[in-house]
């Protein structure tokens, strides 16, 4: 029953994933009183601006060398142009079916929904931006993230993740800064559907955490396949092309023997092609700049340290394993606690959440042994421990095996796939599998459930190989490669 003491039982602050599935299931399930807060639009990163838009991208591009390889399979198929405008409009319906499908969602559970920014007054307290203020007795943050730009000069030039998606054309030439998971998958979509593709990462490898062996694997296949990628490189200074202190410099589309994309202007942050200097002394100008150097929580100027809300360095807010914070009727979830930021990650706290406070069983949010995918060419599937997160924890055996999958060798291209399994020597459980190949997102997925279940190398032996499928290997390596 709802407490009439208050306007709400419960007042969400987010209308992505995570906050939208909170407060259905407070409302259809449990039968609480609900309102939700969101000032853009109904999805949240993953529908609009992330996970969706972006896997779609991912198939597009794929398409690229599709007429080659079948070819090698005696089809007759031709090369033809992309066709930006027309994939974008088809991409930006889906967004638009997608958010009226969360927005009758949550009409259909009975949850009251406000199209406007949402602020914490006090700790039961929301004020809207039109002013008005309701009342709850919890209040559940699920604001997420949002992309950051490097702090130095003319930082203003580039674009970041959420605008990419909303390029009027592509660009002929762009410089991508960055080695995380977003960075390389932006450079393999970019790269497949035409454009001149530079990275800069001032690491030492890209997809930095992650098993050493697969992100070599993928930085080597992105190389392979025309990504300009240069490692232990950063951007020492831009400006536009038109201003660079040092008189003419060859563009990329110069080098290529072309002129500079003529739409290139309507589709950056300033206007015209970007002047860009980096920290081995190259300078280069392209047409588009894309900053891919992380993601903060949104978390700023909604009143949390003013009601006692504690919140990290990089701006998350500090939760307890139940999502609570330091405010006992305020909790958060997603990214913008900065703990797994993963779109399944939040909405299963948003379950635990809602069993919590609202169904009488207190429930800890589980983060161990969650499967992820990168979404490069070839992708990249983990689970686990990498290899040398687990050889500092015990004694390990390597089981891994790199090869040309049946597909592509037959059209006699490069292209590689890797297997790799982690196992500890005393107990013999799986303690991590790793996957670079095409479809490892599938893949993962499926081995992501024996991983979780603590199976042995035996059981994994145990189980009859499917045949002839890449993924096999992860059931016939007998020796292993090494020990740790």
């Amino acid at each position: 029953m709802s407490d009439t003491s208050f306007d709400y039982d419960l007042f969400v602050i987010g209308g992505g994933s995570g906050g939208v599935r909170a407060a259905r299931v407070a409302a259809g399930e449990y039968g609480a009183k609900v309102a939700l807060a969101e000032d853009d639009r109904y999805g949240g990163t993953c529908v609009i601006r992330g996970c969706v838009p972006k896997k779609l991208m991912v198939f597009a591009s794929g398409y690229a060398g599709v007429a080659e390889e079948a070819r090698a399979y005696g089809w007759d198929l031709k090369e033809g142009p992309f066709d930006w405008a027309a994939f974008q409009g088809k991409l930006n319906a889906e967004l638009d079916r997608l958010e009226g499908v969360y927005r009758t969602l949550l009409a259909g559970s009975g949850v009251e929904t406000f199209d406007q920014r949402a602020t914490l007054q006090d700790a039961h307290t929301v004020k809207l931006a039109d002013g008005t203020t309701k009342s709850a007795k919890h209040i559940l943050v699920a604001t997420g993230g949002r992309p950051v730009r490097p702090d130095m000069p003319n930082a203003d030039l580039g674009i970041v993740s959420d605008d990419i998606f909303h390029l009027k054309t592509l660009p002929k030439s762009i410089l991508i800064v960055g080695g995380g998971y977003i960075a390389c998958e932006f450079a393999c979509i970019l790269n497949g559907l035409g454009v001149e593709v530079s990275q800069y990462y001032r690491g030492a490898q890209v997809l930095r955490g992650f098993d050493d062996e697969a992100r070599g694997l993928v930085s080597n296949s992105m190389i392979e396949n025309g990504i300009d990628l240069h490692l232990g490189t950063n951007i020492a200074e831009m400006a536009l092309a038109s201003e660079r202190p040092d008189g003419p410099t060859p563009t990329t589309s110069d080098a290529a023997g072309g002129a500079p994309a003529p739409e290139a202007e309507a589709n950056r942050a300033g206007s015209g092609p970007v002047w860009v200097k980096s920290t081995n002394g190259t300078e280069t100008v392209f047409d588009l700049v894309f900053y891919a150097t992380g993601r903060d929580p949104a978390s700023t100027d909604m009143g949390l340290e003013e009601i006692g809300v504690e919140l990290g360095r990089r701006g998350e807010i500090v939760v307890d394993d139940y999502s609570q914070t330091a405010v006992p009727s305020v909790y958060a979830i997603g990214d913008v606690t900065n703990r797994v930021n993963l779109t399944p990650v939040a909405i299963r706290e948003g379950m635990a959440f809602t069993k919590t406070v609202f169904g009488g069983e207190p429930e800890p949010v589980d983060h161990d042994l969650i499967a992820s995918a990168v979404f490069t060419q070839p992708e990249m599937g983990t689970v686990g421990l990498s290899e040398e997160d687990a050889a500092k924890q015990e004694e390990i055996e390597v089981y891994a095996t790199s090869f040309k999958p049946m597909q592509t060798a037959f059209a006699e291209q490069s292209a590689r796939v890797l297997m790799k399994l982690i196992v500890s020597k005393a107990t013999r459980v799986v303690l991590g599998c790793h996957i670079v190949a095409p479809a490892a997102g599938e893949l993962i997925q499926l081995a992501g459930i024996a991983v979780k279940a603590k199976l042995t190398k035996e059981q994994f032996d145990a189980t009859c190989a499917v045949h002839p499928t890449m993924s096999e290997e992860l059931v016939t390596m007998r020796t292993p490669t090494r020990t740790a």
